[in-house]
């Protein structure tokens, strides 16, 4: 019979929560800690972060009505090929003229609840000589930092990625928290032409889970994004059956690895035909089997869906996201975009000083759009025809 010992005062463990032969650490989020021990193994189990609080009232701040996340945490390599399409080199100075314009947007904060800062940014001060984690919080914007590593060949798929970065995260996620950050993202991706294999979604939903775990006991919450590429000229059934599978084992491996989902939030691709499929889906559909899969797969205790764009047109990307707010959802849903925010603000901008104040007004009106979707509000008048512009880059890599 197992014997137990009660280390610190906790409450009685439901029956559920025994482990048959092994022993079970459970650490509420006061710390309180209750190991039960057994003869014939020994199991630590940690159930919860000492940041328990901190991290809902973070996901809750970013969740907020009418905001959403500004993600520019572009790779240094893939900003250079964004400064390059206005003509300018690709030097620390331009990345960071740059980036300042996007965090010093006058107002910004009204409409951004959370920027994805690459680690680069995280550490820079802007023009003016300012942290740039400083401004964001003084415009009310809570900073985060992508933390994975990139993608690298999955050996033995059908020619498949898996994301690296766990090596050293613990200690990389303590130094961003202590640098200012308070969330974070990590990018896998799922390609739908190339399968997928049951491997690349196991190894996707593993990674992501471990790295879930590995930044909540930081203090960071994470943003869960299993990318399902738009790559394909599959219909929109065959996306919705592939994401089910993909989100069903997302949530397997986060329900395994103890995290707690109040403190998380999820960074979706919206349900649509593959990028080179013939038939188009307007936005009622898009936003009724997107809704349909959030609510077979997605808990209610997780905050915030923050959906990706994935290369989309910034007007189709802002539609398609008003659609989903036509009727009360158990969850914040918005939006966590890069390029359908910043496609015509950097070509307004084009390297000149001259153009900042007109580039930050086109970045406040793409926001302020989105703002108006989250809040099912928006109406598409007075858009122009750049917004209309697709993104899609087929194998596109940050």
């Amino acid at each position: 019979m197992a014997s137990t010992s009660l280390l610190k005062a906790s409450p009685v463990l439901d029956k559920s929560e025994w482990v048959k032969g092994q022993s079970v650490l459970f650490r509420q989020p006061s710390s309180a800690v209750v190991v039960l021990r057994n003869r014939a193994t020994s199991l630590t189990v940690r159930a919860a972060s000492s940041y328990a609080d901190e991290l809902v009232k973070t996901a809750k701040t970013i969740a907020s009505p009418g905001r959403g996340i500004l993600a520019m945490d572009e790779s240094n390599a893939t900003c250079g090929k964004r400064l390059d399409s206005i003509g300018l080199e690709n030097t620390e100075a331009n990345r960071q003229a740059y980036r300042t314009l996007l965090v010093s947007a006058p107002g910004l904060g009204q409409y951004i609840s959370g920027a994805i800062l690459f680690e680069e940014t995280l550490y820079q001060s802007t023009t003016e000589g300012k942290k740039m984690v400083d401004v964001l919080v003084e415009q009310n914007i809570v900073p985060g930092i992508k933390v994975d590593k990139g993608l690298v060949p999955l050996v033995g798929s059908n020619n498949e990625s898996w994301c690296q970065g766990l090596d050293g995260l613990s200690s990389r996620t303590a130094a961003y928290y202590q640098q200012g950050a308070r969330f974070a993202k990590w990018r896998t991706v799922v390609s739908i032409p190339n399968g997928p294999s049951a491997l690349a979604v196991k190894e996707a939903a593993w990674g992501l889970a471990r790295y879930a775990a590995i930044s909540q006991d930081s203090g960071l919450v994470p943003i869960v994004e299993p990318e399902i590429l738009l790559d394909g000229e599959h219909d929109i059934d065959r996306t919705y059956e592939v994401a089910e599978k993909v989100w069903a084992e997302v949530f397997f491996y986060l329900a395994q690895n103890n995290v707690m989902f109040e403190g998380i939030l999820l960074k979706p691709s919206m349900v649509t035909p593959g990028a080179e499929s013939k038939e188009r889906a307007t936005p009622e559909q898009v936003a009724s089997y997107t809704l349909k899969l959030l609510r077979n797969r997605i808990p209610p205790a997780v905050p915030g869906i923050m959906f990706l764009s994935g290369g989309q047109s910034e007007l189709e990307a802002t539609l398609n996201l008003n659609a989903m707010n036509q009727a009360q959802n158990p969850w914040h849903v918005s939006f966590s975009y890069a390029r359908a925010l910043q496609n015509t603000c950097l070509k307004t901008w084009g390297g000149r000083a001259e153009n900042v104040n007109a580039a930050q007004s086109t970045l406040l009106a793409r926001a302020k759009a989105n703002s108006l979707a989250q809040l099912g509000k928006y109406t598409g008048e007075g858009e122009s025809e750049e917004a209309k512009e697709g993104m899609f880059v087929k194998g596109y890599t940050y």
